[in-house]
């Protein structure tokens, strides 16, 4: 059953495994089922403006039906960073910092006007530097809303998605559902890494996510997680 109104914050064990595809993912099937839906990525690393259209917040703002324009990367990305670096690294590149009290005030203020379903997606995995004190977990911690976390389907994904599970629970942050993304070299059956993830996750969901083909980014499984919603 789909809530009208809650927010979720989508996180990973590391980068480029998944997060944003499943979001995108996400969000139409949500907009399929009726929901409203909005969707933010404060901070981004590897942005090119030059090449705007193929980033993440493009990604993102094509699942929401809206405009690929410059107002509209800024709405849902405000901390955007040329370099593909940890947060921390890839602002002081420019001269700049991510004030940690400013980001979480943002998505604060996101949360509560929500009109539906808020997808607040991260940044790298949930142990990564955002300035030279806080983490993206420092950042979910403070939100206190439920997460998604999306781990790849690579030979050691399993340690880590166990290891990433503990953290939050020691952190008292509840995991909607665990997705796993398969990666392109996966040595291991996907039916396989979920079985096993799912004998010690406690309980939370744990959904495969078969490798689709290159703009394709719609399957069962997102019905899935949007029932868990």
């Amino acid at each position: 059953m789909i809530a009208s109104m809650a927010a979720y914050f989508v996180t990973s064990t590391g980068t480029d495994v998944g997060k944003t595809f499943v979001t995108a993912g996400l969000i139409r099937r949500l907009r399929e089922a009726g929901a409203k839906v909005d969707a933010l990525k404060p901070v981004v690393i590897g942005y090119d403006s030059s090449v705007a259209e193929t980033s993440d917040p493009a990604v993102l703002l094509s699942a929401l039906g809206r405009p690929v324009a410059a107002e509209e990367v800024a709405r849902i990305a405000p901390w955007r960073f040329r370099a593909p670096l940890s947060p921390d690294l890839a602002a002081a590149r420019e001269g700049r910092t991510i004030a940690f009290d400013e980001l979480l005030g943002f998505s604060r203020a996101a949360v509560a006007a929500a009109d539906g379903i808020l997808l607040i997606e991260g940044v790298g995995g949930i142990m990564v530097p955002l300035d030279a004190e806080r983490t993206v977990l420092d950042w979910m911690a403070a939100l206190g809303i439920p997460l998604l976390l999306v781990v790849g389907g690579y030979l050691g994904t399993i340690s880590h998605t166990l290891t990433a599970l503990d953290v939050l629970a020691q952190h008292k942050l509840a995991v909607a559902a665990v997705v796993v993304s398969e990666s392109e070299r996966n040595p291991v059956e996907l039916d396989d890494t979920v079985a096993s993830i799912e004998r010690f996750a406690g309980g939370v969901d744990v959904i495969g996510l078969p490798r689709l083909p290159a703009g394709i980014n719609q399957h069962p499984a997102f019905a899935r997680i949007a029932a868990l919603l």
